[in-house]
């Protein structure tokens, strides 16, 4: 067990499933693996109580740095992220849980630019990637030539912004939702599509604006999402991956994405002032 001193502390910035999962894993199994909670903050103020002790509830995230966090996990919205991300990287690493708010070309460049003044690390987590680090690779070799991801789920499992999907019904099958850049993609669907921002994120030649995505609805699809990527090299290579993640109806997060993020919570102990696929 770590010692006090060497404990890493963590703020979590969001109490949804995914933030509830992290929270309940950090207070039962932190203390072995060195971490610590600092806070959890929830817009809902009132969904925190009886459920984390008093003490590490934040009420004002404008005052997180009172708790002198190690590590920022954001996992609530991207609004979140441009609101707070520059000042969260100021003080602490960060852990991005919703990486779609990098498709802001903008907002993307000063995060990089802080985390590099600071020496403090932006964490993408891969979440529901598969095969992100080979991605990643392949780009920095400079061998990747394109990148595209299909997410295929139940129409109850979309957040979008908008009617694109208000009109559903359980035995229409399968829809084409949209198909293109990554970029243009995020705004709609900025809950569902955090796994193509995380690859946008590793194929950092192509970027946002050149990974392509396609979000599809299947009322089929009533027991798990579907990613799959396909990935194109130099002279006819090609990678083509699908990931089955059980989910229930309703569902943004797949269940085995909970324990991808806590593993890459578990990666963030600082790796210099730049972006880190985790």
């Amino acid at each position: 067990m770590a010692t006090s001193a060497s404990f890493q502390k963590i703020g979590v910035v969001g109490y949804g499933h995914l933030g509830q999962y992290l929270v309940e894993r950090i207070l039962k199994d932190g203390a072995a693996l060195g971490l610590t909670l600092a806070f959890v903050w929830n817009r809902n103020f009132d969904k925190l109580k009886g459920l984390v002790p008093d003490e590490l509830i934040l009420g004002d995230l404008s005052s997180f740095a009172e708790r002198r966090c190690d590590v920022i996990v954001e996992v609530c919205h991207p609004q979140i992220v441009k609101e707070f991300g520059l000042h969260f990287l100021s003080k602490s690493h960060l852990m991005v849980g919703s990486p779609s708010a990098l498709s802001d070309p903008a907002l993307n460049q000063k995060l990089r630019q802080v985390a590099q003044q600071y020496g403090r690390t932006l964490y993408v987590p891969s979440g529901a990637l598969w095969g992100g680090q080979d991605i990643q690779r392949l780009n920095d070799s400079g061998a990747l030539k394109a990148l595209f991801i299909r997410m295929s789920k139940h129409p109850s499992c979309f957040r979008l912004t908008g009617d694109v999907l208000s009109d559903w019904t359980e035995e229409e099958g399968r829809r084409v939702l949209f198909r293109g850049s990554v970029a243009e993609l995020c705004p709609l669907a900025p809950n569902n599509v955090n796994t193509m921002a995380a690859a946008a994120v590793a194929a950092g030649t192509l970027g946002f604006t050149g990974v392509q995505g396609e979000i599809v609805s299947d009322t089929a699809l009533s027991e798990y999402h579907v990613v799959e990527v396909e990935v194109t090299g130099p002279g006819g290579f090609s990678v083509h991956t699908v990931r089955r993640n059980p989910a229930k109806l309703g569902a943004v997060t797949g269940s085995a994405t909970y324990n991808s993020f806590w593993n890459s919570l578990l990666v963030c102990k600082g790796h210099g002032g730049r972006v880190y696929l985790c």
